[in-house]
């Protein structure tokens, strides 16, 4: 559905704060209404369809916005990574973190209805920033950690932000994950980063992607084992669930066309970014943004579209300028 006048009058004439937040919240409101696993993948592609209308006002005469995003004192969205560090600091007796790698707001339903069937309070549910670009590297470095493997094994060290924690990364049935809690039975705090539904996006041929992802998804995230694996890190501790960043769901994107895809194809091949400073194109509206942030000079392919490049475009991929692909759930739990 277009966005009505209403919207699109306080998307250009309010502050970025405003625009964000509004932005935010719609994208809240479509993504966490609820699911069943018999509808979900038609469902999701309609909520896809409703989103792709924030991205396209975003594409073609917001774009601007984007400078501001992870900005919390101009745009009021903080990055996951500050948040996590600023929520670590709170006077919880103990605390945990499970990032699930590339979660996105579309599987934020099954983590709503699981945690209130099972019995979890939810203290708070909103949408954080990914780092730009949104790739797993660029969020451990903001943590403080070389990789998201240094994790690995209680390997976490004492460089990085959310201190002090046992610390695991790695991709094991969730019952195995329980496991790994067991044997640190005397760990306070936790930092657990499990690599689903990441290892999933890049296994999926051409055109099966988010349908096969989100049957994965209703699956994983309403199974006896995963809630079993939440509860016992939920326990006794304030626990968050979040992610490093979402991911597109670039099989259904538009192709491109012509010299712009002539030239997304040349500066991005397969990716949707590219370090250091490139020429966006002569595009109005741009199709591609140099942002400058925390990870040095990159420029970020703008909006939904897809070119044909060799050996295929991904059918699910992140890295640039898409809201699913840059807001990570963040959802606060105890039980």
């Amino acid at each position: 559905m277009p966005l009505d006048a209403g919207i699109l009058q306080k998307l250009t004439q309010g502050t970025p704060s405003e625009a964000w937040r509004l932005i935010i919240e719609r994208t809240i409101n479509i993504a966490s209404r609820p699911l069943a696993e018999g509808n979900a993948p038609g469902e999701v592609i309609k909520r896809e369809r409703e989103i792709a209308e924030l991205d396209l006002f975003l594409a073609s005469s917001g774009w601007d916005l984007w400078q501001a995003f992870g900005q919390p004192n101009i745009s009021g969205v903080e990055r996951t990574s500050e948040r996590l560090a600023r929520w670590w600091d709170e006077p919880f007796s103990a605390r945990a973190v499970l990032i699930l790698d590339a979660l996105s707001l579309r599987e934020l339903p099954w983590l709503l209805q699981g945690a209130k069937e099972r019995g979890f309070t939810i203290h708070g549910v909103t949408a954080t920033a990914s780092e730009l670009p949104g790739e797993t590297n660029e969020f451990a470095r903001a943590l403080g950690l070389a990789s998201r493997s240094q994790l690995q094994a209680n390997g976490g060290g004492l460089a990085h932000k959310l201190q002090p924690a046992q610390t695991e990364s790695i991709d094991l049935p969730w019952k195995d994950c329980e496991g790994l809690l067991d044997n640190a039975s005397g760990a306070k705090n936790w930092v657990f980063w499990h690599h689903w539904p990441d290892a999933k996006l890049h296994d999926y041929g051409a055109g099966q992607g988010l349908e096969l992802l989100t049957k994965d998804a209703a699956q994983q995230l309403s199974s006896d084992d995963f809630w079993a694996f939440v509860e016992h890190l939920a326990t006794g501790r304030r626990l968050i669930i979040t992610s490093d960043h979402g991911y597109a769901a670039t099989g259904y994107f538009p192709d491109a066309d012509g010299d712009v895809a002539t030239h997304l194809k040349q500066t991005f091949s397969s990716g949707r970014s590219k370090v250091g400073r490139s020429d966006p194109g002569p595009f109005v509206p741009p199709v591609a943004l140099q942002i400058d942030g925390p990870h040095g000079p990159h420029l970020l392919a703008l909006g939904r579209r897809k070119w044909r490049s060799q050996g295929g475009y991904p059918t699910l991929t992140h890295g640039g300028l898409s809201l699913l692909e840059v807001l990570s759930p963040f959802i606060e739990l105890s039980k």
